[in-house]
């Protein structure tokens, strides 16, 4: 299966945070096969001072979605994410990785459940996550995945 994160962080050191938590997805999740650029944006959704670096990055994995799940929620913890965004309020953080759609043998694969709905059914709203997920959708078709 072939996974799709977004990542961003609005807090400290923007490029170290991306970095640890691509270090941390690398070590658990499998094989990265493409990374966006870093794109920057404003906080949708709250006002803050404070702006975003975002990426999207894909991974061929075997772990289930709901196990995806609970591998970001424990690297969101270990690198200092204390709150998370509840009822549409949202609020500056260090890092927040989304699972954004995954993938099997080119097919889309659907998830719902109480933790997580796959694809992601805020993403087409988001400018900051559909660029970067069109780059390494492109990326990947170059490299035939």
């Amino acid at each position: 299966m072939i996974i799709f994160f977004s990542i961003g962080t609005n807090l400290g050191d923007r490029d170290a945070n991306l970095r640890e938590a691509l270090r941390l997805l690398d070590e658990r999740v499998g094989k990265q096969l493409a990374l966006s650029s870093v794109y920057h944006s404003n906080p949708q959704g709250f006002v803050s001072e404070n702006k975003f670096a975002n990426i999207v990055v894909a991974y061929q994995t075997n772990y289930l979605p709901e196990e995806l799940l609970l591998i970001t929620q424990q690297i969101e913890r270990e690198m200092g994410r204390t709150i998370k965004s509840a009822n549409g309020i949202y609020h500056d953080r260090i890092i927040d990785i989304d699972l954004l759609k995954a993938t099997l043998h080119s097919a889309h694969i659907t998830h719902q459940s109480s933790l997580l709905t796959l694809p992601h059914p805020r993403m087409h709203e988001r400018d900051f996550v559909i660029v970067p997920l069109l780059e390494v959708e492109r990326m990947l078709l170059q490299a035939n995945f």
